[in-house]
């Protein structure tokens, strides 16, 4: 079996290298073959050794993904979920070494679904919130949304999205037979 090793610090002055020695101590005893990610300094958006990771296990170059604990993989328990169900699902192996999870056995899938269902909890408890946070505002005679700014008061350029969807629509017409000019359909759009 081949694994890749996923490490990931957030910053410089962190050292993956402990993250790495217990992994590596792990693959050998288990007498597997591995490869070894080390991701430092990455931010909520970009973890392109990550991103690489998963197109590789996407592809089928390895037999899984061992690492050192569930946040160093993910930021959120809903990036973690999917990202794990959708590995487990394609028949790939997720080890989490300090937390002793292995997601391919009865044991490591019972976890997996404690997890998911504290992850919804989560999420409707924060959808809650929202709804509840927002009703309070309008109780209270806030005005929601984007403030009326300069590109309110005056007129949008007929570009974009607005002239795309004009010229699908006299597009459809024309094909039934009805031919009219754009300014027609940008008029309807008004």
């Amino acid at each position: 079996m081949k694994l890749a090793i996923y490490c990931r610090v957030s910053t410089n002055e962190q050292n993956p290298e402990n993250q790495k020695i217990r992994l590596i101590e792990y693959a050998k005893e288990k007498g597997l073959t591995y490869d070894v990610f080390s991701e430092v300094e990455s931010t909520r958006k970009t973890r392109p050794i990550k991103a690489e990771l998963l197109h590789r296990l996407r592809n089928g170059k390895y037999d899984g993904v061992l690492i050192y604990k569930l946040d160093r993989w993910a930021r959120s328990s809903t990036e973690l979920i999917l990202e794990i169900d959708e590995l487990t699902s394609k028949g790939l192996t997720f080890i989490s070494l300090t937390e002793n999870l292995d997601f391919s056995t009865s044991t490591g899938r019972l976890h997996f679904q404690i997890l998911s269902a504290f992850a919804e909890f989560e999420r409707s408890l924060i959808s809650e919130r929202t709804k509840e946070g927002i009703y309070r505002a309008k109780m209270k005679g806030k005005t929601l949304g984007r403030p009326k700014g300069s590109k309110d008061r005056k007129k949008r350029r007929r570009a974009g999205y607005i002239l795309r969807e004009a010229r699908k629509k006299q597009e459809e017409d024309q094909k039934k037979g009805i031919h009219r000019s754009i300014n027609d359909y940008l008029n309807r759009e008004e």
